[in-house]
């Protein structure tokens, strides 16, 4: 094999180029509002508050579909199709109730009190959270489009670089949970 050959061969993935290249973005911007949550809590006014419970639950959902997709992965690898179709429609499902417990958590926490102008601390919280809540949306319109194509009879793409790309993706998202869930349980 030539030397060209073997560059050729190490070449990654435009998208996947893209792809980290957003994340690596996304990462700085959630640093930099981590790091404003930290200057500001250190002046006077800065209220306390408890992590609604429905968090706890929507993080275990999370890290499920974040083994749930990497298990389709393995399977769209290996060309079990229909345990591919269930594994990312599990994804998705849990996606979606993840989702659903972000909003019965954040119901609870606004109902007992604690709403933009209540504090800054609260206004904080909202607005890290709601940023994630962003990109989790956006997961999960990745995940419904890959399940609608996966059960499409038009089209037979077996190239795994869309389903990689969506694992990536929702590993982030899970992994920038865990960050922030800890960080807000930590720090506040």
């Amino acid at each position: 094999m030539t030397s060209q050959a073997v560059h050729t061969k190490q070449k990654m993935h435009p998208h996947k180029f893209t792809l980290w290249v957003a994340i690596g973005s996304m990462i700085m911007m959630f640093a930099g509002l981590t790091s404003a949550y930290i200057v500001k809590r250190n002046q006077a006014g800065w209220q306390t508050y408890e992590m609604p419970i429905a968090f706890w639950i929507s993080t275990a959902l999370i890290l499920i579909s974040s083994l749930t997709v990497h298990l389709s992965l393995n399977a769209f690898r290996v060309r079990e199709m229909a345990r591919y179709r269930w594994l990312m429609l599990t994804t998705l499902v849990l996606g979606v109730l993840f989702v659903i417990t972000q909003y019965v958590g954040f119901s609870a926490f606004w109902d007992s009190g604690n709403t933009l102008q209540a504090n800054v601390s609260y206004s904080f919280l909202y607005v890290i959270v709601g940023l994630h809540a962003l990109h989790v949306a956006g997961g999960i319109m990745a995940l419904l489009f890959m399940v609608i194509s996966s059960y499409s009879r038009a089209q037979r793409n077996y190239s795994a670089v869309p389903v990689e790309l969506v694992s990536t993706y929702w590993h982030f998202v899970d992994v920038l949970w865990i960050y922030l869930l800890v960080f807000l349980e930590m720090i506040r």
